[in-house]
């Protein structure tokens, strides 16, 4: 129950940013832990943290699910390249509740135009292109604001407390 506590709302906000379906973001994040469930005496902490390992079902399980709808082939070479991105073996993405908060009161201080760009972009799992229509902002311009808040986050992230 902790690993479910802890790791279905992470699940599901990043299921949804992929498939921008909150519905099918939550069926998925169930089937994901249920594989957990089902296949934990295959996990090998030396080769990932369990973080890695999860993640990774839940993208496999989106992958399957988009190549079973008929319009996936327009998306095949996103999805491709989305197969060939790695966690980093060093456990650097696993966060600490410390560090969710951190990262919480750091996206709070950005300014708001700022903040918009990093839901868009991050959450919502929005192009910046799309970001840019949307907003009626020039592409370079979501750019820019893009970088701006990520210095800031990483200035909030990394400011001792």
């Amino acid at each position: 129950m902790r690993i479910y506590d802890h790791f279905a709302p992470r699940l599901q906000r990043y299921l949804a940013g992929l498939s921008g379906c909150e519905g099918r973001a939550e069926e998925l994040t169930q089937e994901a832990l249920l594989k957990l469930w089902h296949k934990a005496e295959q996990f090998d902490p030396a080769k990932a943290s369990l973080a890695t390992w999860l993640y990774r079902i839940a993208r496999n399980l989106y992958i399957d699910h988009v190549r079973q709808d008929r319009g996936w082939l327009p998306a095949q070479d996103s999805l491709a390249a989305l197969e060939r991105l790695e966690a980093p073996a060093d456990g650097s993405l696993d966060f600490s509740p410390r560090q969710e908060q951190k990262l919480a009161a750091a996206l709070q201080a950005l300014p708001p135009d700022q903040a918009r760009v990093i839901r868009m972009a991050y959450f919502e799992a929005m192009s910046h292109r799309q970001i840019a229509d949307q907003l009626h902002l020039p592409l370079g311009t979501v750019k820019s604001s893009l970088r701006l808040a990520f210095r800031k986050l990483r200035a909030g992230v990394e400011a001792p407390q």
